[in-house]
């Protein structure tokens, strides 16, 4: 495997700002506490940490779901106040996220109905997309004919449909089996590269977290929890967990859970 640079032709300007961003519920248990992070725009991001750190409500956050309690939380220099189209999620439960009354075409579509795209338009962009996650074929499928890889794949256009700049992604393969993790991991840099979107991926997997990330955030154990160290991958993809270099990556990572 080989070191390299970060991409070329990578627009180098933030995407995200973050500073001393806390959040609290019933103003005395802190769950985030001083959250200090800068993500550039095309950045794939990795939030790892384990089980009830708080990495899924730092997304949720950047979302726009979740209102902060203190501090400063800047998504292309304006503050989050509530959710946008311009920052799509994917979840970990594909079937919560899609409408089992329409096709694979439609759930795709929907986003861009709502906005009262005309049909034609609707048509091209979808098929655009149906063909970039690989579901040619499947188009008239409804959510019950389809795998859980497969209802993903329509998660995951359906967000790029709709032009969303950020993809926020938590643990959206968590779900799956091993095989299919694997090819949705692949698929999703292959994605990734082409579109060139700004991902934040949200992981308890430090393996998934090496395989698909520029840049780890290692999130504290909580309560109260922060990022602690943030680690540039510099490896080239596509990566594989036997190589010498993944393994280095592996251990010192692993160390901050041991």
């Amino acid at each position: 495997m080989n070191i390299v640079r970060k991409k070329e032709g990578i627009n180098s300007s933030v995407a995200i700002e973050i500073s001393g961003l806390s959040k609290s519920f019933n103003n005395h248990h802190f769950i985030l506490e001083d959250v200090n992070l800068t993500i550039q725009k095309g950045e794939f991001f990795i939030l790892l940490g384990p089980s009830g750190c708080g990495k899924s409500t730092l997304l949720s956050m950047i979302a726009g779901f979740i209102e902060k309690t203190y501090g400063k939380l800047l998504v292309d220099c304006e503050e989050v106040t509530k959710p946008s189209r311009n920052r799509g999620v994917v979840f970990q439960q594909a079937d919560a996220a899609l409408f089992p009354w329409l096709t694979v075409k439609e759930n795709i579509e929907f986003g861009l109905k709502m906005k009262k795209v005309t049909k034609g338009t609707r048509s091209e962009i979808s098929a655009q997309y149906i063909k970039l996650v690989g579901l040619e074929g499947h188009e008239r499928k409804f959510p019950r004919e389809l795998s859980g890889g497969m209802k993903q794949r329509v998660q995951l256009a359906r967000v790029l449909a709709n032009d969303s700049e950020f993809l926020l992604m938590d643990e959206p393969f968590g779900a799956l089996d091993a095989m299919t993790r694997r090819t949705m991991q692949t698929e999703l840099v292959r994605v990734w590269k082409e579109t060139n979107k700004t991902v934040i991926f949200v992981t308890h997997d430090i393996q998934e977290a090496i395989l698909l990330g520029e840049r780890i955030g290692i999130m504290s154990k909580g309560p109260s929890s922060k990022i602690e160290k943030i680690y540039h991958i510099p490896l080239s993809y596509p990566r594989n967990f036997i190589d010498k270099e993944f393994g280095h990556f592996y251990q010192k990572i692993q160390a901050h859970f041991d």
